[in-house]
């Protein structure tokens, strides 16, 4: 089958959505489809396009066995909405250029968000006479809303209609998180007939391993206690958390707070801790899948938090899976299905959101517990790979995937 994956967001950017949709599209070929991707040039977290794509609208690529399309895309770091906007709605238009050379295809998979990329797909499914899968990461824009990033009635009330349309045009839906599911469910589209794909990990990448003695002396942190936060530093991490702990921790002279990653919220969390004058927290730019396990094996304890928001209850963080993966006891700040994981698994602690002095205990807590966290940390990995590991992940996917086929070839 000629399957074409549409995508605002691919590697070599780095982030969970475009790891699992890299996976997903290796997974497919390997299973004999051939795969097309159309994707945005590469600007993804920095907001800056490589030189190799200046001055071009159009590149044709090979990633391992995958046909790559890629397009010119407005490019945003940070900014207001309405830059995100132009971001977002700037590929949705390039997208076609990708989607008119992609060739015939059979059938259509499309990330959202953005949200808007949903027009590119209709236009896709028109050109092609194939269906789409609407792949959702995140709900958009109820999670926008819920965090207060929008508050534009006319905005909202439009996006809503948009995001009821893209759905029904849609030949099925695919979902990252139960909770999303359930959400979908509400809005009256049958659980039945939604894919799921929640996020993974390469459980062969993260795993135990010795401590990086040569990072540990670059960085500095000889004989120090790690707290490890690796990943998107955005409003909804609700990292303040973090920071607040760090303040009470502040004369433990061993304990440091390892911060890895960019997002919108790290300006404001690198000043919150420098009027703080906090010298257990270091901010560490985003590392590449090949060099982030070494900074895993610094940590003591892995880290995951979320802010206290109504749809945080359906989110299950990335950074859950190469946390447990990697053999370290893991503090999980927040409620609902990723509090959920981490206490099926047995790899770590649940802690309520906003609460930094409860986390500072409970760092000091767990450091006085080896034998402890070492059972945690068994636990966990254990855990990742029996149920989070890609190859899994992907297997139960195409299992769901070929019954969609089967289902239609019968219609037909």
């Amino acid at each position: 089958m000629r399957i074409l994956l549409l995508t605002q967001y691919f590697p070599p950017e780095k982030g969970a959505a475009q790891v699992r949709l890299y996976e997903l599209a290796q997974g497919l070929r390997t299973n004999g489809h051939e795969v097309t991707v159309v994707t945005a040039f590469p600007n993804h977290p920095t907001g800056v396009i490589p030189p190799e794509y200046h001055k071009k609208l159009f590149a044709k690529e090979e990633m391992n066995g995958l046909k790559i399309l890629r397009t010119w895309i407005y490019p945003v770091k940070r900014g207001r909405f309405w830059l995100r906007l132009l971001n977002y709605f700037s590929f949705v238009f390039s997208s076609l250029m990708g989607i008119m050379r992609s060739g015939k295809q059979d059938l259509i998979i499309v990330e959202s968000p953005p949200l808007f990329i949903g027009f590119a797909a209709v236009f896709a499914s028109m050109v092609k006479k194939a269906s789409y899968i609407f792949n959702i990461s995140d709900l958009w824009p109820e999670s926008a809303v819920e965090l207060g990033l929008v508050r534009n009635k006319h905005l909202i009330s439009f996006a809503e209609m948009l995001e009821m349309f893209f759905y029904h045009m849609a030949g099925r839906l695919s979902a990252q998180t139960q909770g999303i599911i359930r959400s979908l469910v509400k809005k009256g589209i049958p659980g039945e007939e939604i894919l799921f794909l929640p996020n993974g990990v390469d459980t062969e990448r993260f795993k135990p391993r010795e401590r990086d003695r040569e990072l540990e002396q670059e960085l500095g942190l000889e004989g120090k206690f790690v707290i490890l936060y690796a990943g998107t530093m955005g409003y909804a991490h609700g990292l303040e958390t973090a920071l607040d702990a760090a303040n009470f921790l502040r004369t433990e002279q061993d304990i440091q707070f390892l911060l890895v990653g960019d997002g919108s919220e790290r300006p404001f969390l690198e000043q919150y801790a420098a009027e703080r004058h906090l010298q257990n927290v270091r901010f560490i730019d985003f590392q590449s899948l090949e060099e982030i396990p070494r900074y895993y094996s610094l940590s003591d304890i892995n880290l995951s938090t979320l802010r206290r928001y109504k749809l945080s209850e359906g989110v299950r963080p990335s950074k859950l899976f190469p946390a447990l993966a990697s053999g370290k006891p893991l503090i999980y700040v927040g409620e609902g299905e990723g509090a959920g994981i981490v206490r099926e698994s047995g790899g770590g602690v649940i802690l309520e959101p906003e609460a930094g002095l409860l986390l500072a205990n409970t760092i000091l807590d767990l450091k006085s517990k080896p034998e402890l966290c070492r059972q945690m940390a068994e636990k966990g990995r254990a855990y990742a790979v029996e149920n989070y590991s890609w190859k899994t992940i992907i297997e139960k996917w195409q299992e769901q995937f070929d019954e969609v086929i089967r289902g239609a070839r019968k219609k037909k």
